[in-house]
């Protein structure tokens, strides 16, 4: 039985202020829950005050990127050790953000998963088609491709530790939602990708989460997939009544 896990990406927004009260009301509304796995992932400046708010709490947190070497002369960017000596327990990797604004490849998402796993960090990688191949009905290569890529070389031992996202481009902050069975479908077909690229086992044991206008009105219905496990959440993670109603959606 897969856990399932939500957890809020909170981009490029809140102050400090708003960050810490944001984490400080999520502890409260959602200390007793066990049956769901909660993370959030906020900017990166923010992390360490609210892991410490956090600490000894259900919830875990995470980091919104990383770089794919430990140290060196790399301005600007942060690595998996730096990530993991403040607390983190998750990173995202490939965010479509990522892929189509700042222009990451495959290759560079790649690296970040191997680095991530061998930090003994979990990466939460991120893949998803633009609009544009979902109406070619090439969804299904690009996913393919994607998830091949990205795992080229991985351990087949280490994906089992590995939590994937499919997030639709084009339901990303657009509103639009991949329906239930849209979602099920590639949720599907990255788990069979998974059993063989890896094997059944890893495959049934690996946790697919949905990102896409994720929010409370429409959450129990891609919940009731049977291949959709939980749901990386963008905009409604950002209010902590929002995201409290997401974490309690059965």
């Amino acid at each position: 039985m897969r856990k399932p896990i939500m957890v809020g990406n909170w981009k490029m927004n809140t102050t400090s202020a708003e960050a810490t009260a944001l984490v400080t009301a999520l502890k409260t509304e959602l200390n007793e829950v066990t049956d769901v796995e909660i993370g959030v992932c906020p900017p990166f400046v923010y992390i360490q005050p609210v892991k410490q708010i956090l600490q000894g709490s259900n919830i875990k947190t995470g980091a919104q990127n990383v770089y794919w070497e430990s140290k060196g002369a790399f301005t600007g960017q942060v690595s998996p050790g730096m990530l993991k000596d403040i607390g983190c327990d998750y990173v995202l990797v490939g965010h479509s953000e990522c892929r189509h604004v700042m222009g990451e490849t495959d290759e560079v998402i790649n690296k970040k998963i191997k680095v991530l796993l061998a930090a003994g960090l979990t990466p939460i990688f991120c893949v998803g088609e633009k609009l544009e191949q979902r109406q070619d009905n090439t969804t299904e290569n690009v996913i393919r491709a994607q998830v091949e890529q990205g795992l080229n070389g991985v351990p087949k031992e280490k994906i089992k530790e590995i939590i994937v996202a499919y997030e639709p481009v084009w339901a990303i902050g657009t509103g639009k939602t991949a329906t239930p069975e849209q979602a099920q479908e590639v949720h599907s077909f990255i788990r069979k990708l998974i059993s063989l690229i890896s094997n059944e086992e890893t495959a049934q044991g690996m946790r697919i989460m949905y990102g896409g206008s994720v929010k409370p009105d429409n959450i129990k219905g891609l919940m009731a997939k049977d291949d959709i496990d939980g749901a990386l959440v963008g905009g409604a993670s950002l209010k902590a009544d929002s995201f409290v109603k997401l974490v309690k959606y059965q």
